[in-house]
């Protein structure tokens, strides 16, 4: 049986900050139109990496491949890693990929077939006793199902990786939702961070704790902030960094837990994950050695439940410049960093005031379960990364603009929707997480018109904070209020009953449990989100436009502006990214209609 890594026993800083390369397209050319799209060949496979520092063992991973440019020689050649390179998107050039499944072997985490999941083979749910892990269960382990979703993007549901869009290696079985595996990227919103990652229905947290994500960027040379003479840093001065959390065996392999916490009900899934080190980048605690000048970090936080409350051990501040949807409308000036997952924060960071020499690590102190678990180890899970200054002359950063984008407020052109956030317990704690007390396969309930503004209102009834991610659209923060969850949520079961709930429940109103006055977003939340941190016990109130970004203001219901049509394919999803509450049932479909 493999042995546990003690986190103390690993050194850190030892290894250096890989950053992702980037793929290098078949760049074609319409001779007719002279519309020029971008096409890539993109496959998922198993292979080792040097995650642990050197000297440690190799660990097993799974990496997205591809074609990159040789620096050294230009020319196309293959690479594969964990995470995968890096797609540079421009606006308004459209991009394919070529999806492929070449995980051939059987998974090497534990498949719970007690949850609802893609289940390729038809195997069904086990009755208890349950067969221990390993070997678990031969016929849910075997073929591994992925599905790509481009996390983020405003793109046709059939290109968008829908959890039932699932296909196997040689698409030998796919999923009921599968349309095909060439997926369009439209890139015709905003320039922003992106990031791709598995999405399989019932798998999405053991497929991407293996390996399956990386990031994409969209640039748009419009833009002067995107365009060569930018204020931004550029080139090796602007870095993709994503943070997760990971556990060891002494042979380098991932130690994943195979017990969960009702162990009658669910034989292994556990409420969420929480690793005992820190990979950056696909590195175990790296270092980053910097010129003394501005840097331009991409962060990604794409752990599977851990919230991140980042901060420099020398206190110093930095600014954040771009959100989920795009650029802030202005620079914010922090201290500190709350990111959860799935979202992605955009920040500016001067070294030039450093010493040479110096060294100073990125540090966290968010507890886990965000906000009222455990705090962090301040000697493991508390650190993130270090920076080693170099002995370059100081380069002074260059003045930022003002104002950075223009985001005009939304505002709702039909009633508002209410929407809960309730867990399940059973005897040792939550057998499920639901979005409105309702199962995955519980008739579709969010119908939205394209066109259509809603205010979203999510009522978080549960003791945890949870990113809750919309497919396809970008939305804006309105505000947050407490509210009494004792007496909402004790009204709400005497209208409903207990969940879980297969049929839509009624809805009962918030206003008269609320308590306090709204707070608007915080100023780094001003711009557009696709993922937004609900805090327990209270109203978090989201504007969601069924339009482009792009979209004038005052579009109205049932205008299309999208470059296809939305209601068309197997529809998207909403859901909690916590990925082990997101693989439970708290992910619900939506279907937007014309």
């Amino acid at each position: 049986m493999p042995v546990p890594l003690k986190p103390e026993s690993i050194p850190k800083y030892m290894s250096q900050l890989d950053v992702p390369p980037v793929y290098d397209p078949v760049i074609t050319t319409d001779p007719v139109t002279g519309a020029t799209t971008h096409d890539y060949t993109v496959d998922a496979s198993e292979f080792q990496q040097q995650v642990l520092p050197p000297g440690f063992p190799m660990t097993t991973v799974w990496g997205y491949g591809g074609m990159i440019k040789d620096p050294a020689t230009g020319q196309h050649i293959p690479f594969r890693n964990s995470p995968g390179a890096t797609f540079e998107a421009v606006r308004g050039i459209p991009v394919n990929v070529q999806w492929i499944n070449n995980l051939t072997g059987p998974h090497l985490l534990p498949v719970d077939p007690t949850l609802h999941w893609a289940d390729p083979n038809n195997f069904g749910m086990p009755m208890p006793p349950f067969q221990p892990f390993p070997p678990g269960y031969p016929q849910a382990q075997s073929p591994v199902p992925i599905v790509p979703h481009l996390h983020g993007g405003e793109n046709e549901s059939a290109s968008d990786g829908h959890p039932d869009a699932w296909f196997t290696a040689g698409e030998i079985l796919k999923g009921p939702g599968f349309v095909k595996s060439r997926y369009t990227y439209y890139n015709t919103q905003e320039p922003t961070t992106l990031w791709y990652h598995d999405h399989a229905l019932g798998i999405t947290r053991i497929n991407v704790l293996m390996g399956l994500a990386g990031f994409s960027l969209l640039r748009d040379p419009g833009n002067p902030l995107d365009q060569p003479s930018s204020v931004l840093p550029q080139g090796k001065y602007e870095i993709p960094i994503v943070i997760q959390d990971r556990s060891f065996n002494t042979d380098g392999s991932f130690n994943f837990p195979a017990a969960g916490i009702n162990p009658n009900i669910h034989p292994y899934w556990l409420p969420e994950f929480f690793g005992n080190t820190i990979m950056v980048n696909g590195k175990v605690w790296p270092n980053l050695n910097v010129e003394r000048r501005q840097y331009r970090l991409r962060l990604l936080n794409g752990s599977n439940a851990r919230f991140y409350n980042l901060k420099f051990s020398n206190k110093m501040p930095f600014v954040q410049i771009g959100g989920d949807g795009g650029y802030l409308p202005k620079p914010v000036t922090l201290s500190e960093l709350l990111i959860a997952p799935g979202e992605r924060f955009d920040v500016l960071v001067d070294f030039s005031l450093l010493a040479p020499g110096t060294k100073i690590i990125l540090a966290n102190d968010a507890k886990a379960p965000f906000p009222m678990g455990s705090p962090p180890d301040p000697k493991t899970v508390g650190q993130i990364m270090q920076f080693t200054v170099l002995t370059e002359a100081a380069v002074p950063p260059p003045k930022l603009p003002a104002i950075l984008n223009t985001v005009t407020p939304l505002v709702a052109n039909v009633p508002n929707r209410t929407l809960t956030l309730v867990e399940i317990m059973g005897p040792a704690g939550p057998t499920m997480v639901t979005l409105n007390g309702q199962k995955w396969a519980a008739p579709v309930s969010e119908l939205p018109r394209v066109g259509s503004t809603e205010i979203w209102e999510l009522v978080n009834l549960t003791a945890d904070a949870h990113p809750i991610h919309l497919h396809l659209v970008q939305f804006q923060v309105v505000s947050r209020q407490p509210i009494n969850v004792n007496k909402y949520n004790k009204d709400w079961l005497a209208i409903n009953g207990a969940p879980p709930f297969m049929f839509t429940p009624s809805v009962l109103p918030v206003i008269p449990y609320l308590q306090g006055k709204p707070a608007g977003p915080a100023p780094n939340e001003m711009g557009w989100k696709d993922t937004v941190q609900v805090f327990p016990g209270e109203v978090t109130k989201i504007a969601v436009r069924y339009a482009p970004q792009n979209a004038p203001s005052g579009t109205a219901p049932g205008t299309n502006l999208y470059p296809f049509d939305p209601s068309a394919g197997p529809g998207y999803v909403w859901h909690c990214h916590i990925l082990d509450h997101e693989d439970n049932e708290m992910m619900r479909p939506y279907h937007v209609t014309t």
